[in-house]
């Protein structure tokens, strides 16, 4: 297992983002590898995103379908973008906007 990571801050709609990525965190014998990717949310510190409600995403994938995307940066992106469409972020983001009485 291999602990070196690329780290990469990011803004996104206001949160800074820090997405660290190990490319080859698991090289099987076959020479097959997994690579790991986090995103956390850093300021605010766990401030939800499209794709985690608790600030912090560990994700294992093959390096390939990153690189395919451009990056670790690219992908995050593309993902955020993805999940952000969808009706439950929406709703999500909508009531955290609305002042709640009760």
């Amino acid at each position: 297992m291999k602990t070196d990571y690329a780290i990469i801050h990011k803004n996104w709609n206001g949160i800074e983002i820090e997405i660290r990525w190990n490319a080859d965190y698991v090289v099987f014998d076959d020479g097959e590898s997994m690579a790991h990717l986090e995103v956390e949310s850093v300021k605010p510190k766990h401030a939800p995103l499209p794709i985690t409600e608790t600030g912090y995403r560990s994700h294992f994938i093959h390096r390939t379908n990153v690189d395919h995307m451009g990056g670790p940066e690219a992908y995050v992106e593309a993902w955020i973008a993805e999940v952000a469409n969808t009706p439950v972020w929406r709703n999500a983001e909508a009531a955290s906007r609305q002042l709640a009485l009760f």
